[in-house]
């Protein structure tokens, strides 16, 4: 039974170091931090737009999880304002959280980006303050752990929670999204269509609408997607049945 559980756990990052899309030994200071051209052009697109972003880590990081973010651009807006948690921001004395005008949808240091939440029009446009005040809230600002948390994924999954109407499906790979802040073993899944049950973000269980059933342990997460028909393994995220 143990070995099977250890199999389970990893197997899907085994996979993700062997085949997937994770790039090794590579310089953070020239890793390309470029735009890949998924954003809509604020000169050419005048409605508020919110998006959520998420790419592999860096380094090997990513054979286990990515990295999240939120980007805001409110009506008739020349640009975006960006939302996220930078763990090294610490070595500078400087609060992890990071919010200003920036490119929202550059490759995370040579890792191409998805985009888990595209809003736009007057449902933006109302929840971009509500998404700006989850963001003044955050209580981790000098505050940052890779594993289990707090990290940048329990940052966005915070904004979730925080923004219900966001629906905000993180992915399974988001280690760090199961912390939950204020010492909390209790709270809604970041989706908010359902609750999840968690120990400090090394173990617990999940049930929801959106993100279907999660188990997680020791940060990994597995089970079932109901809505996406899909079976969530650590690493890979879904796989459809």
């Amino acid at each position: 039974m143990v070995t099977g559980l250890i199999i389970l756990l990893f197997s899907g990052p085994l996979f993700v170091a062997t085949f997937g899309p994770v790039s090794y030994g590579k310089d953070w200071r020239t890793a390309p931090r470029n735009s890949t051209g998924i954003a809509p052009d604020p000169d050419q697109v005048s409605e508020a737009v919110v998006q959520v972003y998420s790419a592999r880590a860096f380094n090997w990081r990513g054979v286990f999880g990515v990295h999240t973010w939120i980007a805001t651009k409110e009506t008739d807006a020349s640009d975006y304002k960006v939302h996220q948690v930078i763990g090294w921001q610490l070595y500078r004395n400087l609060p992890v959280v990071v919010s200003e005008t920036d490119t929202p949808d550059r490759s995370w240091y040579g890792q191409n980006p998805e985009i888990l939440v595209d809003i736009r029009g007057e449902k933006a446009e109302i929840l971009i303050p509500a998404i700006q005040a989850a963001v003044d809230k955050y209580p981790y600002d000098f505050k940052y752990h890779m594993w289990p948390g707090p990290n940048s994924n329990t940052f966005t999954a915070w904004i979730g929670r925080q923004v219900p109407d966001l629906n905000l499906q993180l992915p399974s790979t988001a280690i760090g999204k199961d912390y939950l802040p204020g010492n909390k073993f209790i709270d809604t899944t970041p989706s908010g269509t359902g609750y999840q049950f968690s120990l400090f973000g090394i173990a617990g269980v999940a049930l929801s609408k959106i993100e279907g059933l999660e188990l997680n342990i020791l940060g990994l997460n597995f089970g079932l997607d109901f809505d996406q028909m899909a079976l969530i393994l650590p690493g890979t995220d879904r796989i459809s049945l």
